[in-house]
């Protein structure tokens, strides 16, 4: 996938949306059209990071395109730009999520400002604005670094070496997983889920624990504390980016 192409969706390739493309091309992006249908889309969808749909007066997104749209941006957590009249914008709004839609445009299109808007989201895209959020807590330092290299490529990656450095962490930031050493010295990892699960600001944050115990015993004994899942510390580099990746796909939102 290139990291500044742009698809661009309409109904027919018209004049307006070749201008589009020309100044997309001349900002140092690249620019493919598409029309509206899913077989077309899905040709281009890989090889794009961005998607803007081109709303001529009346042109109604088809049910299957709607469908699509929203289930592979939700997959792949990519965006759309919408442009068109109120109208037609109010029709997409209505069926696709808002946090799937990145900004919405009414016609006629202001060139410069969607140019400048694409800039400032593409700086997000390369700064990891829209990657998911793990917060790694485990007293042993050289774990948590090994952890956090394997998964920086993947999602921002935060740390904390205590339960409580993490409840600290947790008053001032989002995070969309909590990996939790279920081992840990002074306030151990059933001790800070207690704490998260009690507090309505976190309660809702899913927390995997991590334990180097594999016997039955301790594996049900972590089980019984009801996380969303547990990982042995043996685990491997592509057996937890995998199972990470199985977790948000189960769990979209």
């Amino acid at each position: 996938m290139s990291a500044n192409r742009i698809m661009i969706i309409g109904e027919k390739e018209t004049f307006l949306i070749k201008v589009l493309e020309k100044k997309i091309e001349e900002a140092g992006f690249e620019a493919v059209y598409a029309s509206a249908t899913v077989n077309r889309i899905n040709e281009e969808w890989n090889f794009c990071s961005l998607i803007t749909y081109y709303m001529d007066s009346g042109d109604r997104i088809p049910s299957d395109v709607l469908r699509f749209l929203t289930d592979k941006m939700t997959d792949d957590d990519k965006h759309m730009i919408v442009i068109g009249e109120q109208n037609d914008i109010a029709y997409v709004s209505d069926n696709i999520p808002s946090k799937l839609i990145y900004k919405t445009f009414c016609r006629p299109l202001d060139n410069t400002e969607y140019i400048r808007l694409i800039k400032e989201l593409f700086d997000k895209i390369a700064q990891g604005a829209f990657k998911k959020s793990i917060l790694i807590v485990d007293d042993d330092p050289n774990y948590l670094g090994l952890v956090r290299e394997w998964l920086k490529d993947f999602y921002k990656v935060s740390m904390a070496t205590s339960g409580l450095q993490a409840l600290k962490w947790l008053g001032m930031n989002k995070a969309d997983l909590i990996l939790l050493d279920h081992e840990m010295p002074v306030t151990t990892g059933p001790q800070v889920l207690e704490m998260l699960r009690s507090d309505p600001e976190t309660r809702g944050i899913p927390v995997i624990f991590l334990t180097g115990k594999s016997d039955k015993e301790s594996v049900m004994a972590v089980v019984a504390l009801k996380p969303e899942g547990y990982f042995l510390k043996n685990i491997s580099k592509e057996e937890l980016l995998q199972k990470i990746d199985e977790f948000f796909t189960i769990n979209k939102g």
